[in-house]
């Protein structure tokens, strides 16, 4: 039995060295061997644990019977939370006999990082097996399709109900089947980065009843195209509240009337390819990102925005923050701003932290002076002074803003000459 727990942590075929730091709790094993069993007894106190490397097919034809008492004491005692396998060759049916064990540990996250996972299992052992794992990551891994595995996960159903967080990144994922979404009845945050999906089979995903209780969903740089389409995909999603489609290259739809679901607090359009503001927007917004893209002008109305991100557009001007009240967060590094709206944002108490670097400033009086006050008030952070250079006029050309002078004698000379010629004539009254 103690060659089970052994193989259930990840023994594996070649030269073996774990290495276990003591203060982070955290111990990395590289090709562990049969030969090489003490090595792993330096990591049982650990709370994360890594094996990279080796070959598990070598145990396929291992046999693993049931666990007798003394060895379910020693997996539960055991620290370890979270698992993670690297670049290894996974046999599935020997994963499907080996993954039951876990319902004795206290293991809450298992990862797959650069794995390949071949044949297919027996998973029916598992049918109304209850597992502790609350997270499961994959990442760079390749399987088969899941379309064809509906009964698979309906035998891993008992454990898949109560999981709260998945990814799957960067692994070529092409479709997610709606029946395998409807698994998932407590999934709070699905991230499938960096893959394959295409607006038809997002629509497919997201049907009814799948992922009821998603709250954060990842579709960053997928091959998703139409703003419309994400959005009547994901209006299912009633608990939706942060989603990410940055590095899609997205496009407007002539007419949109679908809705976003309005729970949607944080969005992410970054690095989409936009030169113009997509509508409609999610009412309820707190958060939005459009930075990386082609903007030329931004006119927003949104009640509750807190939070506006837009560097590293186009942007001309500043975008009007009136109709944005609640707004305290707002950046516009890199454009092509010449001036920003220091009137608005004394009238506007909730902006404190205002981020402008790298754009060509016109150090007028005006210009320069309502930079200068907004560094003065503490709304300009990280960058201030020296990312904010004058680009126009010329004699201030290079300069830093900051040390662009804005006395009242330079910028206002009427504001003094108008009560000294006062004085004067009052004088000469005086005098006569």
């Amino acid at each position: 039995m103690k060659v089970a727990v052994l193989l259930l942590l990840g023994l594996l075929e070649a030269e073996s060295r774990c290495f276990f730091n003591r203060t982070e709790e955290h111990c990395v094993c590289y090709n562990l061997s049969k030969d090489n069993l003490g090595s792993i007894i330096q990591c049982l106190p650990a709370s994360v644990v890594e094996f990279w490397g080796g070959e598990l097919e070598t145990y396929v034809s291992f046999p693993i019977s049931d666990l007798d008492s003394s060895t379910i004491e020693t997996l539960r005692s055991l620290a370890i939370r979270k698992i993670i396998f690297g670049d290894l060759l996974v046999p599935e049916i020997l994963l499907a006999r080996v993954l039951k064990f876990f319902s004795y540990t206290q293991v809450q996250e298992l990862a797959f990082e650069s794995c390949v996972f071949e044949g297919r299992g027996n998973w029916g052992a598992m049918a109304g097996k209850d597992l502790p794992i609350l997270s499961l990551h994959f990442h760079n891994v390749t399987s088969a399709l899941l379309t064809g595995h509906e009964q698979d996960f309906s035998s891993l159903s008992s454990w898949l109900e109560t999981l709260q967080e998945l990814a799957v990144t960067a692994s070529r994922v092409t479709s997610l089947p709606c029946d395998i979404g409807r698994v998932f009845r407590a999934l709070r945050s699905l991230d499938v980065a960096q893959n394959s999906l295409g607006d038809e089979s997002l629509m497919l995903a997201f049907c009814d009843g799948a992922f009821p209780q998603l709250q954060v969903l990842s579709l960053q740089r997928n091959k998703l195209t139409s703003y419309h389409s994400v959005c009547e995909s994901v209006q299912l999603l009633r608990e939706l509240q942060r989603l990410d489609l940055s590095q899609n290259k997205l496009m407007a739809d002539s007419s949109s009337s679908c809705q976003w679901p309005v729970s949607l607090r944080i969005f992410n359009l970054s690095n989409t390819g936009l030169d113009e503001v997509l509508s409609p927007l999610p009412p309820s917004l707190e958060v939005l990102d459009m930075s990386c893209n082609h903007l030329l002008a931004v006119d927003l109305s949104l009640s509750s925005l807190q939070k506006l991100f837009l560097s590293q557009n186009m942007l001309q001007a500043a975008p009007s923050i009136r109709n944005c009240p609640m707004l305290d967060t707002l950046h516009l590094d890199n454009n092509s701003i010449t001036e920003l709206p220091w009137e608005e944002v004394k009238l506007l108490g909730h902006l404190q932290d205002m981020a402008a670097a790298g754009n060509p400033y016109n150090c007028s009086c005006s210009g320069a002076g309502g930079l200068q006050a907004l560094a003065g008030m503490g709304h300009l952070g990280q960058g201030w002074p020296q990312d904010y250079t004058c680009h126009y006029p010329l004699r201030y050309r290079g300069w830093l803003v900051n040390d662009v002078p804005v006395s009242v004698l330079r910028c206002n000379s009427a504001a003094v000459i108008a009560p000294i010629c006062v004085v004067l004539a009052l004088l000469g009254v005086a005098g006569a």
